[in-house]
């Protein structure tokens, strides 16, 4: 059954539950989503005063999570022909010796173990991407959201793990004791047993084994699976790895973009990207005259806590600023200036959002902005909710 070590005992308290149905799938756990009738639509003539709770994190101390782009030439893949899985950590002087082996060109070793939902274990790998790359498919490795999703702390499931456990992308599912993982995205990782990775930070939260898989990369045959369990031990596991190019499955509310190659318009853009929301909230605000940054500040906080939780939601918005996809092709910009109007980037998304707000009469202030901010979603109870977020904002900066 099981490729990977059990975890068990690891105490994370949370506050929501995730059962299994009689067929055996998932039951989804959605975070809180932006729908116009799920909020009171009564109207109030201001903002109820709001105060920032104690823990909140400062805004210039929010860095905002950088896409990662597309792999194209610049990632050279190094498919990995065995995986094995050792019983405790792999000390040091036994991954020399596994890279010295005949026919062993590269090796990397990742953390491991089994975590439960709902009773049902769920095997995992925690990475750090940027090393991680090389050792996925090529698909895999140009797929911009696989390895946004990992910055964001968040689950890319194998495609086979997604229909065998019946998740759904952007929904999240509560570990057995521990944290909830949003499944953002899914890929064909080609890994015998592996359900999905995640973060060598997420791995650690969820008490996985550390440095108990070992990939090892060279000529597909060539490397001789016994010289492999001489130097890991008798119970180690090691499974063949199979090759060959495979295709990621589409990533929910993933926006493609084509490489860019050196000399094109994109390529020589200028790209400027703020350093802190705090920063990048008050560079939008720019482009509306009249309008306070902290009404960004607000919403950004409201729709996904400063793109903390970038959904899908229930009704189909998306990214840090949960624009619908239709407005945002009406009022998305690019942002940063790298010629993609990204629904998914904070860069572009913040910008976007401003623009929209503007383009409603939000830099006129008054009743101007609070009905501009209805537009940004159909209720009054939310207007109100912004708006104290603002002023909050505003006292906090001062």
């Amino acid at each position: 059954m099981s490729a990977l070590p059990s975890v068990r005992g690891f105490l994370i308290v949370t506050a929501v539950v995730v059962s299994v149905g009689a067929a055996g799938a998932f039951a989804l756990v959605l975070n809180e989503e932006k729908t116009a009738t799920s909020r009171s639509t009564s109207a109030s003539a201001s903002a109820p005063t709001v105060e920032l709770k104690d823990e909140t994190p400062r805004l210039e101390t929010i860095e905002p999570v950088r896409r990662f782009g597309q792999g194209g030439p610049g990632v050279t893949v190094t498919p990995p022909r065995l995986l094995a899985i050792a019983p405790a950590t792999v000390p040091k002087k036994t991954r020399y010796a596994l890279s010295r082996l005949k026919h062993v060109q590269k090796v990397i070793v990742v953390d491991a173990g089994s975590v439960k939902v709902a009773g049902t274990a769920v095997n995992l790998l925690a990475v750090e991407p940027a090393e991680y790359r090389s050792w996925t498919p090529q698909a895999v490795a140009d797929q911009p959201e696989v390895w946004s999703a990992l910055a964001r702390g968040e689950l890319v499931a194998d495609t086979t793990a997604v229909r065998r456990f019946g998740m759904a992308l952007g929904a999240s599912y509560q570990v057995d004791g521990g944290p909830r993982l949003r499944v953002a995205a899914s890929a064909t990782l080609g890994l015998p047993g592996v359900d999905g990775i995640v973060s060598a930070e997420v791995g650690r939260s969820l008490g996985l084994m550390q440095g108990v898989a070992v990939l090892l990369h060279g000529k597909e045959g060539k490397i001789r699976e016994a010289a492999v369990r001489k130097l890991l031990g008798k119970q180690v596991q090691v499974l063949p790895v199979g090759a060959g190019a495979v295709a990621p499955q589409p990533v929910a509310g993933q926006q493609q973009a084509g490489n860019q190659q050196a000399g094109s318009p994109q390529a020589d853009k200028q790209v400027v990207r703020q350093g802190s929301y705090l920063e990048l909230y008050k560079a939008a605000a720019t482009r509306c005259p009249g309008l306070s940054w902290t009404v960004l500040a607000a919403i950004g906080q409201v729709e996904s806590s400063h793109g903390r939780n970038n959904g899908p939601s229930s009704a189909g918005a998306l990214g840090p600023m949960q624009f619908m996809p239709a407005t945002w092709k009406a009022y998305g910009v690019d942002g940063d200036g790298d010629g993609i109007k990204d629904i998914w980037s904070p860069y572009d998304a913040v910008p976007g959002a401003a623009n929209y707000l503007c383009a409603n009469g939000a830099g006129q202030g008054g009743q101007k902005l609070r009905k501009a901010v209805w537009f940004y979603n159909h209720s009054w109870a939310y207007v109100n909710k912004v708006l104290g977020l603002s002023e909050a904002y505003a006292r906090t900066y001062a």
